[in-house]
């Protein structure tokens, strides 16, 4: 089963529209006319327009408006609170103020900003924020959002007296932890639960006695935390912060100098992030809204950095010192490679390895190289690297990790669709009804894009895990099929018998856009979820729910991983799941699609 043109060639299909044009991934789209009419008020004496949706605070953002802002952080992700009290604006007409953040202008409304009656209660809330803060010379971040608003309300000191101050917490070895800056915002509380949904970080107590807690109440490196810095970079006072910019009293000792923006160097998600380095050393790393990430990063993309200046670092070519053999037993300590090595220019270094190679080559023939390339080096030392095999060595032996990886997928997705490239992204799902995750472990392989899955599971997406290991995503899942191991075409093949049998497939996409079916059709008719479930051991039952569940959704999207396509039936997996796609007319809009991911 494959996708045609109509006239049995086969086509590529059209790039959802989740591609940067449908609003929920972010594309600048024409504006309905609801938006394009907008809701008209006054704000600070002249008629604006507020956009459908648009908060007072979000119209005075776009305007130019600074109105302070502590619990709300305007990245995607972030919903308001209204906790904290320093967006506060007069309403005419009304008795109390009014929190920007939550409240959506009416009709009419006539909002004032910058009234006597707002900045006083606004100096009013950081003067009472700051009497339980430490002071500014042994803040944990003097430059914070916290004190930056200050600054800017004049507010330097308070007249009340400061709570009990909570013991610092030192014992993650990624995360300072200072609840004596703690302003109980909730914005931590929100980064873990809600935008990571990792539900590590809670509040505990009442009134004066309210404290940030990790899991029950445990030292954060004793908890449950997953270390992926979320609250660390939505803390707007300090109370969270990198452990490598603070003394061990927690007071901030490193600034950045200068910032260089790139692309996470670990897993394909393609997180992209913003080093910032002091004095040519990486101080810390904060995430950067692009379209893979929108501000998320993992453990490694915030903090896996410390190979950079690790003492075992190869700086410099080492060569073998003349006399010292190897052996297939031998070990180099890494702290002490001198017994061994010794120090070279890269000169010598070049010059002793192309002579070596050359040879080879020239004593034991044009086949005795081989080349073998890493997914670490970028396309163009891709390219360079199968040049040297080939024109170098004289050969056609190089290989590459992806093939190992990815190739089954691509052999199939270029058998059936035409293209051996992916049809969705991971944010994708954000459009999804039901989400379909094979042969993979998100959690761990490719955490942000796990947090997508999350947040739809947690809006009320079906997500259906496949997968014969127990693993952190079940937890989220609507449905977990753990299958027997090597059975993934047996438990797909029972979900297709039941779409067939049941006439739940997309006919008019079927008839339009494919050819084959009816091939397809008969030969799937053996494989019935009774026949089935004694091979891959999923009840018939759950076979025939899933099957419905996906094949009756406005919206299904098809993640799977490695353990899929590092299958000895990995081309057959993938052509399964495509199947199942096409024959539903899951692919080619928002929230639909096939997605192959690797480590």
């Amino acid at each position: 089963m494959s996708t045609t043109n109509g006239s049995g060639e086969k086509k590529r299909p059209q790039a959802p529209l989740g591609y940067g044009h449908d609003k929920k991934s972010g594309g600048k789209g024409r504006l309905s006319e609801r938006e394009s009419q907008g809701i008209s008020f006054v704000l600070d004496g002249r008629e604006v327009v507020a956009h459908d949706g648009e908060t007072i605070w979000q119209v005075a953002r776009r305007l130019g408006v600074d109105i302070p802002h502590l619990c709300y952080a305007p990245e995607p992700g972030y919903r308001p609170d209204g906790n904290c009290r320093a967006c506060m604006v007069e309403v005419e007409g009304e008795r109390v103020l009014a929190a920007s953040c939550i409240r959506k202008p009416t009709a009419g409304m006539k909002v004032k900003t910058a009234s006597e009656r707002a900045k006083a209660s606004r100096k009013m809330v950081f003067e009472l924020l700051i009497s339980d803060q430490p002071e500014r010379e042994h803040s944990p971040d003097p430059i914070s959002k916290f004190w930056n608003w200050a600054d800017r309300i004049q507010i330097d000191a308070s007249r009340f007296p400061a709570r009990e101050i909570p013991a610092p917490d030192r014992s993650h070895p990624a995360m300072a932890v200072n609840l004596t800056a703690c302003i109980e915002c909730n914005l931590c509380v929100r980064a873990c639960r809600e935008v990571q949904v990792n539900d590590v970080i809670g509040m505990a107590g009442r009134g004066a006695a309210e404290k940030i807690v990790f899991d029950f109440d445990d030292p954060m490196g004793r908890s449950t935390c997953v270390a992926c810095g979320e609250c660390v970079q939505a803390c707007p006072t300090g109370a969270l912060m990198p452990a490598s910019v603070v003394d061990e009293r927690n007071v901030r000792v490193g600034v950045a100098d200068r910032t260089v923006e790139s692309v996470c160097p670990y897993c394909g998600v393609g997180c992209q992030l913003t080093y910032h380095i002091r004095n040519d050393k990486l101080l810390y790393v904060a995430g950067r809204n692009g379209p893979a990430n929108e501000n998320r990063l993992c453990v490694k993309g915030r903090f896996g950095f410390d190979y950079i200046d690790h003492p075992h670092r190869l700086k410099k070519p080492l060569i073998r010192k003349d006399g010292v053999k190897k052996r297939a037993d031998d070990t180099v300590d890494p702290a002490n490679p001198w017994t061994h090595f010794r120090e070279g220019t890269w000169e010598e270094a070049l010059d002793r390895a192309a002579r070596g190679l050359k040879q080879i080559r020239d004593r034991d023939g044009d086949r005795a190289l081989a080349g073998f390339g890493s997914a670490k080096g970028s396309n163009e030392e891709a390219y360079l690297f199968q040049k040297l095999v080939r024109t170098g060595f004289g050969n056609n032996n190089v290989d590459h990790c992806t093939r190992l990886c990815h190739a089954s997928s691509v052999a199939a997705l270029m058998e059936t669709i035409g293209s051996g490239a992916v049809t969705a992204t991971f944010a994708q799902c954000a459009n999804s009804d039901v989400i379909i995750v094979i042969g993979a472990n998100p959690t761990e392989n490719h955490p942000v894009a796990a947090t997508y899955f999350k947040n739809a599971a947690k809006r009320g997406a079906t997500l259906i895990v496949m997968d014969p290991r127990g693993q952190a995503l079940k937890r989220h899942a609507t449905h977990m099929l753990q299958a027997k191991p090597g059975t993934d075409v047996a438990m797909l093949n029972g979900i297709l018998n039941v779409i067939v049998a049941e006439g739940l497939y997309d006919k008019q996409y079927v008839q339009a856009h494919t050819d084959g079916f009816a091939a397809f059709a008969e030969h799937i008719r053996d494989f019935a979820p009774e026949e089935m479930a004694p091979i891959c051991g999923i009840p018939a039952d759950l076979l025939r729910t899933v099957a419905r569940t996906y094949a009756r959704a406005k919206s299904a999207i098809i993640f799977w991983g490695m353990g899929v396509s590092q299958h000895v039936h990995g081309t057959d997996n993938a052509r399964c799941l495509i199947a199942l796609a096409l024959m539903c007319g899951q692919i080619g809009r928002p929230g639909t699609g096939l997605r192959s991911s690797r480590s």
